[in-house]
């Protein structure tokens, strides 16, 4: 009897312990991320951060993204390079590489690489060798945008346009402040938390302490919705008169947005913003890399409680998010780095025990499968580019005055709001920027009216 049928046929008895003392395999489809793996050959048609931008200064940046180990750098004409890191002559690592006016030189023997990979020198080799010609070093095409660096590492025929998110530059005076995070874990555990809203009552708020207000810890109705490209959740919370709607946004494979982090749900918003954009990167199957930025605007954070001086390599402005507090604080106060890496290195999905509230997670799995075994063309982000070049993003706060009433179901008409609210938001996609908006906002405020004033009874 193999691990897994042993697991199947365990008795539903105490003690059961050396039933369940062996440990399937893990999923490899989503979770093996190397080069010619399916979720690997999937995830290297999106655009990825490999590095902050911080990282490159005067010396290369050692980098290793779905098992392949990178070097990363910006030469002293400003061009910024994404490099397989061991030189194509013998193998010498160019993280020792002397970054050039043009391209990165190999230490060795000298030998200097274009940002494209092309072999400009060879000066160990007679003049007239034709050497440096006859072939490229490994190369991969790199973007900046506002702080993090980022590769394209599929196939060059099919190199998508980069994502511009609207909330890039919305709303006016947006600071987008880059950060990583890294988690000695498998990608998918880290980037599927993300859809997983109710784990905030209990690991944010209820069983340890307030990590970031107490409205997060009234249980909500939660709700799904499917894109081509994604998915979002909504999740509705009676906090007294108020009714705090918020969704987050998925855009597959790994791209999330975060709604508020200290919201208190104690006065009326509409159409709140992203706190948090951010991309799952794998480093290899059992660790990854957190890149993302902390948006910071008096929509977000009219209080000012974000500190942007605190994010940044491996290092981020609210709790529990990195490995470097004592082990006994850990215990006694875990946050979302603890709840993940000790999944184990990769989770093993043959031993969870799922229930209703993993529906976000078994949705953005089928995603992510489906995604991996298409036979068409990936979706991407920038298919859904408006005219004004940036893409619409739906992750929001949404905080509406509908007191309690007596004659209708509260979590019935939360739910119903719920769709309504998302709605409304989608309705807001044939306008851009401020008129964008403007016409969510009038939208909402309809709700309010609605819902309060007892047009909607469930």
């Amino acid at each position: 009897m193999n691990v897994q049928e042993k697991v199947e046929k365990t008795p539903n008895v105490p003690f059961a312990g050396y039933f369940l003392n062996g440990v399937p395999r893990e999923d490899p489809e989503l979770t093996h991320v190397g080069p010619g793996t399916v979720c690997g050959e999937y995830l290297r048609k999106f655009w990825h951060p490999v590095a902050l931008s911080s990282n490159l200064r005067d010396l290369p940046h050692a980098a290793r993204i779905m098992g392949e180990d990178l070097v990363a750098f910006r030469d002293k004409s400003g061009n910024v390079g994404v490099l397989h890191r061991h030189c194509s002559h013998r193998g010498t690592s160019l993280e020792y590489g002397i970054v050039s006016e043009r391209g990165i030189r190999c230490c060795y023997h000298g030998w200097l690489f274009d940002v494209d990979g092309r072999i400009l020198e060879t000066p160990g080799e007679p003049p007239d060798s034709k050497l440096k010609d006859s072939f490229y070093h490994g190369a991969y095409p790199a973007i900046e945008c506002n702080g993090l660096v980022f590769t394209y590492m599929g196939p060059p025929e099919e190199e998508p346009e980069f994502p511009i998110l609207d909330t890039f530059e919305w709303p006016r005076g947006n600071r987008l402040v880059p950060y990583s995070i890294h988690h000695p874990c498998n990608w998918l555990q880290v980037a599927e938390n993300f859809q997983d809203p109710v784990h905030a009552v209990f690991l944010h708020t209820n069983l340890t302490n307030v990590q970031f207000t107490e409205a997060w810890g009234n249980m909500p109705t939660v709700d799904f919705g499917e894109l081509d490209d994604g998915m979002y959740y909504i999740t509705c919370r009676r906090v007294g008169d108020m009714v705090w709607v918020r969704s987050n946004h998925f855009l597959a494979p790994n791209l999330g947005q975060v709604a508020a982090l200290w919201e208190d749900a104690d006065e009326e918003k509409y159409f709140g913003r992203a706190s948090i954009t951010r991309w799952t990167v794998p480093i290899d199957d059992t660790h990854c890399w957190i890149f993302g930025f902390r948006h910071y605007n008096d929509n977000v954070d009219p209080k000012g409680l974000g500190k942007p001086e605190e994010c940044g390599d491996n290092s981020v402005d609210f709790f529990g998010q990195t490995g470097e507090r004592p082990y006994e604080d850990t215990q006694r106060t875990p946050g979302d780095y603890e709840a993940q890496i000790s999944q184990r290195e990769i989770a093993i999905h043959a031993l969870e025990h799922r229930g209703s509230s993993d529906e976000g997670v078994l949705r953005m799995r089928r995603i992510l499968r489906n995604g991996a075994h298409s036979e068409t063309r990936v979706p991407q982000p920038a298919d859904k580019k408006r005219s004004s070049g940036v893409i619409h993003t739906y992750t929001h706060d949404t905080i509406l005055r509908i007191p309690v009433r007596s004659d209708v179901d509260d979590n019935a008409m939360m739910k119903e709001l719920g769709r309504k609210v998302i709605q409304a938001i989608f309705a807001g996609d044939a306008y851009e920027g401020d008129d964008r908006q403007a016409e969510i906002e009038r939208g909402l405020k309809a709700l309010t009216a609605d819902f309060a004033g007892g047009g909607k009874a469930a």
